[in-house]
Protein backbone atom coordinates (compact mmCIF):
# COMPACT_ATOMS: atom_id res chain seq x y z
CA UNK A 1 0.00 0.00 0.00
CA UNK A 2 1.50 3.24 -0.84
CA UNK A 3 2.26 6.29 1.03
CA UNK A 4 -0.43 8.24 -0.94
CA UNK A 5 -2.75 6.09 -0.74
CA UNK A 6 -2.80 5.83 3.00
CA UNK A 7 -2.25 9.75 3.32
CA UNK A 8 -5.72 10.29 0.93
CA UNK A 9 -7.54 7.64 3.30
CA UNK A 10 -6.48 9.42 6.18
CA UNK A 11 -7.94 13.10 4.92
CA UNK A 12 -11.34 11.50 3.86
CA UNK A 13 -11.47 10.51 7.41
CA UNK A 14 -11.01 13.77 8.89
CA UNK A 15 -13.41 15.41 5.86
CA UNK A 16 -16.81 16.14 7.84
CA UNK A 17 -18.88 16.26 4.47
CA UNK A 18 -18.31 11.86 4.13
CA UNK A 19 -19.25 11.60 8.03
CA UNK A 20 -22.13 14.53 7.26
CA UNK A 21 -23.44 11.97 4.01
CA UNK A 22 -23.36 9.16 6.21
CA UNK A 23 -25.41 10.49 9.17
CA UNK A 24 -27.93 11.71 6.39
CA UNK A 25 -28.77 8.41 5.32
CA UNK A 26 -29.12 7.40 8.36
CA UNK A 27 -31.37 9.81 9.52
CA UNK A 28 -33.21 9.44 6.47
CA UNK A 29 -33.90 5.49 7.36
CA UNK A 30 -35.29 6.19 10.46
CA UNK A 31 -38.98 5.13 10.85
CA UNK A 32 -40.01 7.53 13.69
CA UNK A 33 -40.91 11.20 12.67
CA UNK A 34 -39.69 12.95 15.69
CA UNK A 35 -35.87 11.95 14.88
CA UNK A 36 -33.71 10.04 16.51
CA UNK A 37 -33.94 9.98 20.46
CA UNK A 38 -30.09 11.17 21.60
CA UNK A 39 -26.61 11.92 20.19
CA UNK A 40 -25.54 8.77 21.71
CA UNK A 41 -28.38 6.50 20.09
CA UNK A 42 -26.95 7.97 16.65
CA UNK A 43 -23.40 6.88 17.98
CA UNK A 44 -24.50 3.40 18.44
CA UNK A 45 -26.58 2.99 15.03
CA UNK A 46 -23.32 4.26 13.49
CA UNK A 47 -21.41 2.00 15.00
CA UNK A 48 -23.05 -0.69 12.84
CA UNK A 49 -23.10 1.24 9.97
CA UNK A 50 -19.60 2.56 10.01
CA UNK A 51 -18.50 -1.06 11.08
CA UNK A 52 -20.41 -3.80 8.25
CA UNK A 53 -18.64 -6.84 9.98
CA UNK A 54 -19.80 -5.69 13.70
CA UNK A 55 -23.12 -5.02 11.78
CA UNK A 56 -23.23 -8.79 10.66
CA UNK A 57 -22.26 -10.10 14.07
CA UNK A 58 -24.86 -8.01 15.30
CA UNK A 59 -27.43 -9.94 12.97
CA UNK A 60 -26.06 -12.89 13.99
CA UNK A 61 -26.92 -12.36 17.33
CA UNK A 62 -30.01 -10.78 17.12
CA UNK A 63 -30.93 -14.83 14.81
CA UNK A 64 -31.30 -12.47 11.81
CA UNK A 65 -29.77 -13.24 8.41
CA UNK A 66 -26.43 -11.69 8.50
CA UNK A 67 -26.69 -11.72 4.89
CA UNK A 68 -28.70 -8.84 4.93
CA UNK A 69 -25.26 -6.37 6.08
CA UNK A 70 -23.91 -7.22 2.73
CA UNK A 71 -20.46 -7.62 3.39
CA UNK A 72 -17.66 -6.66 0.56
CA UNK A 73 -14.97 -9.34 0.45
CA UNK A 74 -12.51 -6.26 0.68
CA UNK A 75 -14.84 -4.89 3.57
CA UNK A 76 -13.53 -7.69 6.06
CA UNK A 77 -9.88 -6.70 5.79
CA UNK A 78 -10.14 -3.12 5.59
CA UNK A 79 -9.42 -0.32 8.24
CA UNK A 80 -12.57 0.75 9.24
CA UNK A 81 -13.64 4.55 10.04
CA UNK A 82 -12.42 5.23 13.54
CA UNK A 83 -14.33 5.03 16.58
CA UNK A 84 -13.12 4.81 20.15
CA UNK A 85 -14.58 3.11 23.27
CA UNK A 86 -16.14 5.32 25.29
CA UNK A 87 -17.95 5.63 29.15
CA UNK A 88 -21.22 4.36 27.44
CA UNK A 89 -19.95 2.62 24.11
CA UNK A 90 -18.38 3.23 20.96
CA UNK A 91 -17.88 6.81 19.78
CA UNK A 92 -17.02 9.33 17.72
CA UNK A 93 -15.82 12.56 19.61
CA UNK A 94 -17.54 14.66 16.37
CA UNK A 95 -20.46 13.83 16.59
CA UNK A 96 -21.76 17.15 17.89
CA UNK A 97 -19.41 18.26 15.06
CA UNK A 98 -21.30 17.17 12.36
CA UNK A 99 -24.54 17.31 13.72
CA UNK A 100 -24.06 21.00 14.20
CA UNK A 101 -22.19 21.15 10.20
CA UNK A 102 -26.25 19.68 9.13
CA UNK A 103 -27.80 22.15 11.09
CA UNK A 104 -26.15 24.89 10.13
CA UNK A 105 -26.84 23.53 6.28
CA UNK A 106 -30.86 22.95 7.15
CA UNK A 107 -30.45 19.59 6.87
CA UNK A 108 -30.87 18.78 10.12
CA UNK A 109 -32.46 20.48 13.16
CA UNK A 110 -32.21 19.68 16.92
CA UNK A 111 -34.49 20.01 19.95
CA UNK A 112 -34.56 18.64 23.40
CA UNK A 113 -37.23 16.51 24.86
CA UNK A 114 -36.47 16.20 28.49
CA UNK A 115 -32.53 16.04 28.59
CA UNK A 116 -32.84 14.13 25.06
CA UNK A 117 -31.01 15.86 21.90
CA UNK A 118 -33.65 14.64 19.27
CA UNK A 119 -31.98 15.06 16.02
CA UNK A 120 -34.53 14.85 12.90
CA UNK A 121 -33.68 16.30 9.17
CA UNK A 122 -35.05 18.80 7.62
CA UNK A 123 -37.02 18.60 4.14
CA UNK A 124 -34.14 19.78 2.33
CA UNK A 125 -32.27 17.01 4.74
CA UNK A 126 -34.44 14.33 3.61
CA UNK A 127 -33.79 14.97 -0.17
CA UNK A 128 -30.65 15.56 0.43
CA UNK A 129 -30.35 11.75 1.49
CA UNK A 130 -32.82 10.65 -0.61
CA UNK A 131 -30.15 11.87 -3.78
CA UNK A 132 -27.36 10.37 -1.70
CA UNK A 133 -28.93 7.25 -1.46
CA UNK A 134 -29.60 6.70 -5.19
CA UNK A 135 -26.02 7.07 -5.79
CA UNK A 136 -24.43 3.89 -6.45
CA UNK A 137 -21.23 5.19 -4.14
CA UNK A 138 -24.03 4.94 -1.21
CA UNK A 139 -25.97 2.48 -2.57
CA UNK A 140 -24.29 0.12 0.73
CA UNK A 141 -24.89 2.29 2.99
CA UNK A 142 -28.72 2.83 2.31
CA UNK A 143 -29.66 -0.64 1.98
CA UNK A 144 -27.53 -1.27 5.60
CA UNK A 145 -29.09 1.98 7.47
CA UNK A 146 -32.29 0.21 6.18
CA UNK A 147 -31.58 -2.93 8.10
CA UNK A 148 -29.62 -1.15 11.17
CA UNK A 149 -33.13 1.24 11.61
CA UNK A 150 -35.36 -1.88 11.30
CA UNK A 151 -33.30 -4.35 13.36
CA UNK A 152 -32.18 -1.45 15.98
CA UNK A 153 -33.89 1.37 15.55
CA UNK A 154 -36.80 0.81 17.71
CA UNK A 155 -34.41 0.15 20.90
CA UNK A 156 -33.28 2.53 23.29
CA UNK A 157 -29.88 4.07 23.23
CA UNK A 158 -29.46 2.11 26.76
CA UNK A 159 -30.63 -1.21 25.00
CA UNK A 160 -28.63 -0.87 21.93
CA UNK A 161 -25.53 0.19 24.54
CA UNK A 162 -26.46 -3.48 26.56
CA UNK A 163 -26.51 -5.02 23.14
CA UNK A 164 -23.47 -3.92 21.97
CA UNK A 165 -21.54 -5.06 25.23
CA UNK A 166 -23.34 -8.52 25.12
CA UNK A 167 -22.09 -8.79 21.43
CA UNK A 168 -18.72 -6.91 21.64
CA UNK A 169 -17.72 -8.14 24.92
CA UNK A 170 -13.90 -7.20 23.57
CA UNK A 171 -15.66 -3.67 23.35
CA UNK A 172 -15.51 -3.84 27.61
CA UNK A 173 -12.33 -5.00 27.92
CA UNK A 174 -10.84 -2.03 26.31
CA UNK A 175 -9.54 0.86 27.75
CA UNK A 176 -11.93 4.34 27.54
CA UNK A 177 -10.70 5.99 24.44
CA UNK A 178 -9.03 3.43 22.69
CA UNK A 179 -9.83 2.65 19.18
CA UNK A 180 -12.22 -0.27 18.10
CA UNK A 181 -10.83 -2.81 15.61
CA UNK A 182 -12.98 -5.70 15.62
Amino acid sequence: MSLRLLEAAAQVEQDPQLHMARLLVLLNAHPKAKGVEGIMKLAKLDFLLRYPVGLERALQAKEKSPAAAQVKEFERSSVESRMVRFKYGPWDGRYRQWIGLLVAKGLATTHLEGRTVMVELTPAGRDTAQRLAALDDFADTAARSTVIQKQFGGMSATAIKNFVYDTFPEILQMKWGKEIEL
